[in-house]
């Protein structure tokens, strides 16, 4: 009985091809769009769960509390004094301080960009520290900073790109101007994924010294010794911190954050980002419900009398109800298939243009329950979508509906 309810739906389904059509585009293009944006949503989900196992929650950042408003400027200072006192703080393994500004970047001819210059310590431990800070990407091509390199600087992976930084690529051995300083290429860093960390320029910091004559640094790495708990090492850097800079509760000029805050940060925002886009792509999702409960209302008034026939020969209601609720339903999936195909379509062009613009961590994700799901979610909403004319062709008396005109 169940084939036989399919084929006929499917015979009605096909005998009313445009109205049909009409009703499943609707469900095809609200579901491409749940696809579409929410295989971005759990890619980069995906990106950030990776990251933070690669730089590890095992890190706490001392930064200027104005960083966030001054950009790379700031009137904020940590110094090599602030350095050694935060070495010495119980729990804490080991220390490096970062400088960094905004610079002018210089290409034989091309025009000038003005990336972040980031100055690091040469020392191993310190650099495996700073990889680490960028979820765990080395160097690519050439090699790292060593002690000594004072006018040698490393380059993020963008520069290996023509177009990206500028007009040709840079290679191993190249020249670049920092501030009108000439400097030598020695290595380019992994692809990070994102464009502003693969345009960043590493210097030690003896070469950022020579170049911006500034001694200070711009935040303070930790990393916590093994089985502490980074949460409560930052809360005790704090406090002592406070103290030593001789600042009261709530009046300090620093902030200090674990790393374990900073991604769930970033991932509380990518969830609220998710769920705002799908709420948007459900407004098409209940467009597709109304017209196909105006399909099934159509096609309710059109098989009247067919319906009064397949009463009199003794039907019964359920039966009835279920032969349009399941034309509904059908409907819905046939919309879904499409919808779900199309939606891989657009995420897989959308994550490659996004991938050659240098926004690599926008890569879509198609997990089965994706996919699964918004086959079931086509299904349902058509099913309930012609469930109020479905009863209401169920509750129909045999003698009316054979009279209908």
């Amino acid at each position: 009985m169940i084939k036989e309810i399919l084929k006929y739906s499917i015979l009605n389904i096909w005998h009313r091809k445009l109205r049909s059509f009409l009703s499943v585009l609707s469900i095809v293009i609200g579901i491409m769009a749940i696809v579409a944006l929410s295989s971005f949503g759990i890619g980069i989900q995906d990106y950030i769960e990776d990251m933070a196992k690669k730089m590890g929650t095992d890190k706490v950042m001392v930064m200027p509390r104005d960083y966030m408003s001054a950009g790379s400027e700031t009137n904020v200072v940590l110094n090599e004094n602030d350095l050694e006192f935060l070495e010495k703080i119980k729990g804490v393994n080991e220390v490096t301080g970062m400088r960094m500004s905004i610079a002018k970047i210089k290409f034989k001819n091309y025009q000038e960009i003005y990336p972040y210059v980031m100055g690091m310590s040469t020392d191993s431990k310190a650099k495996i520290l700073v990889e680490e800070m960028f979820a765990g990407y080395g160097v690519g091509e050439g090699r790292n900073l060593e002690k000594g390199d004072v006018l040698k600087v490393v380059l993020g992976y963008n520069y290996l790109v023509p177009d990206k930084a500028f007009k040709k690529a840079i290679s191993v051995g190249d020249k670049i101007e920092i501030n009108d300083v000439e400097l030598k290429v020695v290595g380019f860093y992994e692809e990070i994924g994102n464009p502003a960390d693969d345009l960043n320029v590493y210097l030690s910091l003896e070469g950022y010294e020579e170049i911006f004559g500034n001694e200070n640094y711009f935040f303070i790495l930790l990393r916590a010794t093994p089985n502490q708990d980074s949460v409560k090492l930052a809360d005790r850097v704090k406090e002592k911190f406070r103290k030593h800079r001789d600042q009261k509760e709530g009046e300090e000029d620093f902030f200090v954050q674990t790393y374990e805050e900073m991604i769930a940060t970033y991932g509380a925002v990518t969830d609220i980002l998710i769920i705002i886009l799908v709420l948007i792509a459900l407004i098409s999702v209940f467009v597709a419900a109304v017209n196909i409960a105006n399909t099934m209302y159509t096609s309710v008034l059109e098989r009247t009398k067919e319906i009064g026939v397949m009463k009199s020969i003794g039907a019964k209601n359920k039966f009835i109800l279920f032969i349009f609720v399941v034309e509904s339903g059908i409907l819905g999936l046939i919309g879904g298939i499409i919808g779900v195909y199309l939606g891989y379509l657009v995420a897989k062009g959308g994550g490659m243009i996004a991938a050659s613009q240098g926004l690599a961590m926008l890569k879509p994700a198609f997990p089965l329950w994706l996919m699964g799901g918004s086959l079931l979610f086509a299904f349902l909403v058509g099913a309930f979508s012609g469930l109020l004319p479905a009863i209401g062709a169920s509750k129909q008396k045999p003698v009316d509906s054979l009279r209908y005109e």
